[in-house]
């Protein structure tokens, strides 16, 4: 990196099987990088068929917790930071890769993430044994704002926003505050056809289940039972209904296939809102602006 690059941070976005993963990689081997995963799935231990871990090559940010660990927003913005701050230091250009855009921005624009105190297991223990549809009646009676923007099947996040509005005596919808990064970022989408895109998301269902899903969540199960909110995640918690006998193995893949495709909607709708992103359709793109945005003096 040229000295103008020392305090500064590429990111790459987009839907998932849109290709984050490889232009992330290509763009840390092209400007002395290293990637930094931004996924809230590839987080966990043991979870690596159903996640579809890119494990050819070295990455921050994955399997670094348990299945059955509590690891929260805050916790990986300050691991994330942490990253960031040594990378640039050594002259190394840190490129984050992934699809959980509320990780992305917790870090890229310094939210300061309401928090609590103290963490009430009993709270915690409580609230998993609710299904999505009571933790969505429960969080809105209480901040009926988080209750409109948060997916009523992220069971994770809907537990999380509970939490911290009852623990820390605010709502969690409450503006969060902001602490400006000490370094400046570029963010490049990965602009892709809707439809090629849903085509390559169910060959790579397809191929998932040839490399072993079906197993993969058996021994998950077996280790950690089935009752983990970590496993409450596409190709995941349809295996489980397989296993338990409640759907057929074609049933759980055609189940896969539209809930991932619902979830590439979400994403774009998420990432749509930040104007801040470059939209590009071809790697080359793609690394003409990292060349440009590395040697810019602002």
């Amino acid at each position: 990196m040229t000295k103008k690059a020392y305090n500064k941070v590429i990111a790459i976005v987009g839907p998932t099987s849109s290709g984050k993963t490889e232009w992330a990689k290509r763009i840390a081997e092209k400007f002395e990088g290293r990637v930094i995963s931004v996924d809230s799935r590839q987080i966990y231990k043991g979870m690596d068929i159903g996640t579809a871990k890119d494990k050819t090559f070295k990455q921050d940010l994955i399997d670094i917790v348990e299945p059955v660990e509590n690891f929260t927003l805050v916790d990986y913005q300050r691991l994330a930071n942490q990253l960031i701050n040594q990378y640039l230091t050594i002259k190394t250009l840190p490129v984050l890769a992934g699809g959980t855009g509320l990780y992305l921005n917790a870090v890229l624009y310094g939210y300061v993430i309401p928090g609590v105190q103290k963490e009430s297991k009993v709270l915690r223990e409580h609230l998993e044994k609710l299904s999505s549809e009571e933790l969505v009646v429960k969080l809105k009676k209480i901040d009926p704002k988080a209750a409109l923007k948060i997916d009523p099947r992220n069971k994770r996040r809907l537990i999380r926003a509970i939490e911290v509005s009852l623990l820390a005596g605010k709502p969690f919808s409450a503006e969060a505050k902001k602490i400006k990064p000490p370094f400046q970022s570029l963010i490049i989408g990965i602009k892709t056809d809707r439809d090629t895109l849903y085509s390559k998301i169910d060959a790579r269902v397809e191929q998932m289940i040839k490399n072993g899903l079906v197993e993969e969540v058996r021994n998950l199960v077996f280790k950690y039972g089935q009752n983990v909110s970590a496993f409450n995640t596409m190709g995941y918690k349809e295996i489980i209904d397989y296993l338990n006998g409640r759907i057929g193995l074609r049933e759980a893949i055609a189940k896969i296939k539209l809930n991932t495709h619902d979830y590439v909607r979400r994403q774009d709708t998420w990432f749509k809102k930040d104007k801040n992103i470059k939209w590009v359709s071809r790697y080359e793109e793609a690394e003409k602006l990292v060349n440009r945005f590395l040697k810019s003096s602002k």
